[in-house]
């Protein structure tokens, strides 16, 4: 049966938002930060976790814990992002960031207690007794890969990559571009693409692939809507790589350049799942929306 991918992403977001509704329940400060920080994103990463478990047969409550571990973690990302001693940003979805709405000290605390959040829901029953007899498996292989993913060998390196060259005086090349953002936005995504099967002990050569792929076309593409999106639409400010003088794929291949290696990568992710058949049609859908969404 076809399915639509808006409609499964949709669906996908709001069962990861029912399963994070515990943080309402405190009314404290931290925990409204911590929620709100996780509110009105596509949740892209929740969905390929999703949909590669679905693609392994993995029971949905531990899809989901998985799911909500990703966003809680790129949700803490975008925390620190915004703040002031980074990309001192106000906006984020079309909403003043946390640090805006709150202050600097509950931004970065709501960011630290989601990133700790993170490893710990990969840590529950509904993951942790996945692989009986081997119970610790799925659990240990998750939380593994998603440290080495977000730390210093992946995200967080990533981002200290990027504040360097800003400071740099000669630009990035594109090979040096290109590695940078696989750290710093690849890196969660191909941990995303590659859940269901890390999950499943099965192999995850071809999402993996594909991963590798989906990064690589989501960061540029969030290159060309920083030259040609507006800030209304994209819900945080634009035009400000080309501002600050800062090398981006658009500024190394020229903005019809850039679309047409986003496209070129995106055919090579759907490629990639050939050995999934039209299972994998709903994945192969969500590359070809991260080279056409405007936000």
């Amino acid at each position: 049966m076809t399915r639509d991918f808006p409609e499964v992403l949709k669906a996908d977001a709001a069962r990861i938002m029912r399963r994070a509704s515990f943080l309402q329940v405190q009314r404290r400060s931290l925990t409204d930060a911590m929620y709100y920080a996780l509110e009105g994103g596509k949740m892209l990463r929740g969905f390929l976790v999703m949909e590669s478990c679905r693609l392994h047969d993995v029971p949905e409550g531990a899809a989901l814990q998985a799911a909500l571990a990703i966003e809680c973690l790129h949700g803490y990302s975008l925390i620190h992002d915004d703040l002031p001693c980074m990309d001192d940003d106000d906006m984020r979805r079309g909403r003043p960031t946390v640090h805006r709405k709150w202050d600097e000290a509950t931004a970065v605390l709501a960011g630290d207690a989601l990133q700790t959040l993170a490893f710990r829901l990969l840590t529950k029953p509904e993951i942790a007794d996945l692989t009986a007899p081997e119970k610790f498996a799925a659990s240990h292989r998750l939380i593994e890969g998603l440290a080495k993913a977000s730390g210093e060998a992946g995200m967080v390196l990533g981002q200290m990559l990027d504040m360097e060259a800003e400071a740099a005086e000669a630009p990035l090349s594109l090979r040096e571009i290109e590695r940078l953002q696989s750290l710093k936005t690849g890196a969660l995504l191909l941990w995303s693409a590659t859940a269901g099967p890390t999950m499943a002990g099965a192999e995850t050569g071809s999402l993996y692939k594909y991963g590798q792929k989906l990064g690589l076309a989501f960061q540029i593409w969030d290159d060309v809507l920083d030259v040609e999106g507006d800030a209304e639409t994209v819900g945080k400010a634009v035009g400000k790589d080309a501002g600050r003088g800062k090398a981006t794929f658009v500024s190394h291949l020229g903005l019809d350049g850039a679309k047409r290696r986003a496209t070129e990568i995106v055919t090579e992710a759907c490629d990639a799942l050939s050995v999934y058949g039209d299972k994998a049609d709903c994945l192969r859908d969500a590359a070809r929306f991260v080279i056409s969404r405007r936000n």
